[in-house]
C-alpha cells in the first residue's frame, strides 16, 4: 500500500470538517460512548460514497455539473440545519447526568447524514481513489475496497479520538453554563461556516 495513500488520506480525515465537529459535540453532550457512536456513524456514511464509485454514480456526480450541484446544496441545506438546531437546542450540548441519553440509531443516522450529503467526499473517491488503482484489472475492485478499507478504519479511529478526547473534558465544561453556552454558539458557527465553505465550493 502506497505511503502517500496512507499520508494523504491521514490528512484528510484528520483534517476537522464536519464529521469532527459533530463527533466533538457528540462526546461533550452524551460522554465517551455517543461520541465513538458518533463516530461509527460519520465511518458508515463513507460507504454509500464508496458505493457510488464502485457502480459508477460518483462519476455522474464528476461530470453533471446540475447532479454536483443537487447534491452540494441538499448538504449546504443539512448543515445549516445542523446549526440551527445545535443553536436552539439548549439541551443539544448541557445534557444533564440523570437526562435520558439520545438513542444509538439516532446518533448513527445523522453521523450518516453528515457524511452521505458530503459531495467533497464523493470527490475524494473519485478523483483521488482511482490513482492507487490498478486501472481495469482483476484485481481493481479488490484494491479499492480495501484501500476504502484503510480509509474508513482511519476514519473511525480518527473521528474517536476527537470524542473520546471532548468527553474527557465534559464535566469540566457541564459545570460552567456560560462555557456551554459559548460552545454551542461555536459548533452553530462551525456548522455555518463549513456550509458557506461547500456552498461556494
Amino acid at each position: 500500500m502506497s505511503l502517500a495513500f496512507l499520508l494523504t488520506t491521514l490528512i484528510v480525515v484528520v483534517t476537522p470538517g464536519t464529521g469532527v465537529v459533530y463527533t466533538l459535540a457528540a462526546g461533550l453532550s452524551h460522554g465517551r460512548r455517543a461520541s465513538v457512536v458518533a463516530a461509527l456513524g460519520c465511518t458508515l456514511g463513507v460507504l454509500p460514497h464508496l458505493v457510488a464509485t464502485i457502480t459508477g454514480l460518483a462519476a455522474l456526480l464528476h461530470t453533471s455539473a446540475l447532479a454536483y450541484e443537487t447534491v452540494k446544496y441538499l448538504g449546504v441545506g443539512y448543515l445549516l440545519y445542523m446549526g440551527w438546531a445545535t443553536l436552539r437546542d439548549k439541551d443539544a450540548l448541557a445534557v444533564a447526568e440523570e437526562a435520558e441519553p439520545r438513542s444509538a440509531a439516532r446518533v448513527i443516522t445523522s453521523g450518516v447524514l453528515i457524511n452521505l450529503l458530503n459531495p467533497k467526499l464523493t470527490m475524494f473517491f473519485v478523483a483521488f481513489l482511482p490513482q492507487f488503482v490498478p486501472g481495469d484489472g482483476p484485481g481493481s475492485l479488490g484494491m479499492m475496497l480495501q484501500l476504502s478499507a484503510v480509509f474508513m478504519a482511519l476514519t473511525f479511529g480518527v473521528f474517536a479520538v476527537y470524542g473520546v478526547c471532548a468527553a474527557a473534558v465534559r464535566d469540566r465544561v457541564l459545570a460552567r453554563p456560560r462555557v456551554m453556552t459559548g460552545i454551542r454558539r461555536v459548533f452553530a458557527a462551525c456548522f455555518v461556516g463549513l456550509s458557506a465553505r461547500l456552498a461556494v465550493a
